[in-house]
Parts: C-alpha cells; sequence; structure tokens
C-alpha cells in the first residue's frame, strides 16, 4: 500500500468520504428554516437543536405557534418532519412570542414547564436575521 506523508492512501479516501459527508449533512441542515412562527399574535415557542444523525453539525431553530396548548406539541410535530430528513433533534427549552407584525415587534419570555426555559437571546439573535425590520426584545418576565 502506498502512502502520502505518512498516510495509508486507504485513510485519505476515508477522510474524503467524511469531509464529504459533513459538507452534505451542513448542506442538509442549511435547508431546514431557522425559523418558523405564527404571523401574529402571543403564543408558545420552543428553541430546538437539529443535528444529522451519527454526526456533529448542528444548527438550533425556533418554531412557535398559537396551535399548541403545551409546548411538548410543538416538538411532537418537528421531531418526527426532522427525523424524516435523517435528522435528529433536542428541545433546548422554551417559552412564549409575543408578535405584532402591525408594529413589527416581537418579544420573547417565559419559560416551558416541561422543557424549561429556552435560552432566549438565542432564540432572539435567530429571530432578528429572518425578523431584521424588527424590534426584537427578550426578557425573563414570565407574563
Amino acid at each position: 500500500m502506498f502512502s502520502v506523508v505518512s498516510r495509508p492512501l486507504r485513510s485519505l479516501r476515508v477522510c474524503g468520504v467524511l469531509r464529504k459527508s459533513t459538507v452534505a449533512m451542513a448542506d442538509a441542515l442549511a435547508k431546514i428554516p431557522d425559523v418558523e412562527i405564527d404571523p401574529e399574535g402571543t403564543f408558545k415557542y420552543i428553541l430546538v437543536r437539529v443535528k444529522a444523525k451519527d454526526g456533529d453539525v448542528h444548527k438550533d431553530i425556533v418554531r412557535g405557534t398559537k396551535n399548541a396548548e403545551y409546548h411538548n406539541h410543538i416538538f411532537e410535530k418537528v421531531n418526527p418532519a426532522m427525523e424524516a430528513l435523517g435528522m435528529e433533534c433536542k428541545c433546548l427549552g422554551g417559552g412564549k412570542i409575543e408578535h405584532n407584525n402591525q408594529e413589527k415587534k416581537i418579544r420573547v419570555f417565559g419559560e416551558s414547564t416541561a422543557f424549561g426555559k429556552a435560552d432566549h437571546a438565542v432564540s432572539v439573535e435567530k429571530l432578528k436575521t429572518f425578523f431584521s425590520d424588527y424590534e426584537i426584545t427578550w426578557s425573563d418576565d414570565k407574563k
């Protein structure tokens, strides 16, 4: 077996395959929207870490809707959708979002009884990339 810089060629091939796999995982993650929330109202939201199965590459996403009575109802929809894409996810916490699209304001606050409080600062940064012309604030207040 030939070697280059003390590495067998087989190892170089494996590294190339792993690199391509990592790039493919990153591409798949990039296609998942960072934010999906209702266009108006006050509702529950969760912060979810999504990663490719058997991979280290991940991203955090924000999901929120008025249709969820409890935070776990949101996760129960997100998780199967991510699994169908070959991903796995973990809920990092939750809270509430007050979304006023007329005034272009979003407020993030509160916590989830089931999942604990999301890192609202992380959630707000995600929201700011999606709603760049909004005033977005957060607090640790429960109301």
